[in-house]
């Protein structure tokens, strides 16, 4: 059994990087620092929930539901579960760490609306 310090071991990751905190049951805690990104790629887990934790910065969700969006921002301390089987992604990333735990398959996209077509 060890701590883990998800912030410290974000001040040696580059913008954009994710890490490995911890192996938890079926699957990982993960880390994520972003910084100035607008909005990134789409995904989507089939199988899971996916817990999204903002440990530093600010970020703001947006996930996807049959017919509307919903934006949901996030600052220290704050965090958010998307629901399986909706596409989500980030918009307005500033100076973010991210905790999250994802423990089934992803899915992602790059089209505008990952809903059509």
């Amino acid at each position: 059994m060890r701590s883990h310090d998800p912030v410290a071991v974000a001040t040696r990751l580059d913008p954009f990087d994710f890490r490995t905190l911890a192996p938890f049951n079926e699957g990982e805690f993960c880390l994520y620092f972003g910084d100035h990104l607008d909005a990134s790629d789409w995904e989507l887990h089939p199988d899971t929930d996916e817990l999204l934790m903002v440990l530093r910065g600010r970020v703001t969700v947006e996930i996807l539901t049959d017919d509307d969006r919903r934006r949901i921002p996030l600052t220290a301390g704050q965090f958010v579960i998307v629901p399986k089987g909706h596409w989500h992604r980030h918009l307005d990333v500033d100076q973010v760490v991210e905790m999250y735990y994802t423990p089934g398959a992803t899915i992602e996209s790059t089209a505008q609306d990952p809903r059509v077509g």
